[in-house]
């Protein structure tokens, strides 16, 4: 799954790597190495416009809440959609037919299991380029507000079955898109997206398994050094990265 990732490029800098217009305004939080669900994130979408789609980069709560949901705290559970169901599941089927987004990450962590203890690692892209994660997007209107308040703009980050060395520390990862899949992803005429949902093992097999330190636990610790190698992790929950180099 992932429940946690870092996401520390200004406005600016995204929208020139995404080829997108900044349409957010301000709303950018700032450099963020523990993005946790209910805060704010930058995604990038594409709407039609005047010579086909274009693609804009703005902000979203992640963790989406569904068109009919009568309460948007349903959106704490709904941070995750597997890519196995989310074209058939109700809460995301919508989402997945007109509303698929990027979410743009420095890396995202996962927990590496061993007994009672985890030992967490950083995935991410060892030339320092921003991972795509494939997101699903909505809008939800409370029924109680003024007519012409703005709606809730959600998001969800997709997940599939984690392949080569990324299995050996969860099995489950996001849905990490290399550019060549982008505007594939993005396209709103497109509206079956099961052909969209396999992972991309050459983009993984080049990712950096990083171990890092416990701090990043506590959504409290938001800084550079939560993403540091850690110099020495615990040997028992370690990955073997020389065999998996080879």
């Amino acid at each position: 799954m992932c429940g946690r990732y870092a996401s520390t490029k200004d406005p600016a800098a995204l929208a020139a790597e995404f080829a997108a217009d900044d349409r957010t305004g301000g709303g950018a939080g700032g450099a963020d190495y523990n993005v946790a669900p209910t805060k704010q994130v930058p995604a990038v979408v594409a709407r039609h416009r005047d010579g086909g789609p274009a693609r804009r980069l703005r902000t979203m709560r992640w963790g989406l809440v569904p068109k009919w949901a009568k309460d948007p705290k349903i959106g704490n559970r709904m941070i995750n959609a597997k890519a196995e169901t989310v074209v058939s599941k109700p809460a995301f089927r919508a989402a997945a037919k007109y509303r698929r987004c990027l979410l743009p990450a420095d890396g995202w962590y996962e927990w590496k299991r061993d007994g009672d203890r985890k030992q967490p690692y950083f995935m991410t892209s060892p030339d320092g380029a921003s991972l795509a994660l494939a997101g699903l997007w909505e809008t939800w209107h409370d029924p109680a507000a003024a007519e012409d308040a703005p709606p809730l703009v959600t998001c969800s980050v997709l997940t599939t079955a984690a392949v080569g060395a990324l299995a050996e520390v969860h099995d489950r990862m996001p849905l990490v898109l290399p550019a060549d899949r982008w505007e594939d992803w993005l396209d709103p005429e497109r509206h079956d997206a099961s052909g969209l949902l396999a992972p991309s093992p050459d983009l993984v097999a080049a990712l950096e398994l990083r171990p890092v330190s416990s701090a990043v636990n506590d959504v409290r610790h938001n800084g550079a050094e939560l993403i540091a190698p850690q110099d020495d992790p615990d040997p028992a929950v370690a990955l073997d990265h020389a065999r998996d180099a080879g």
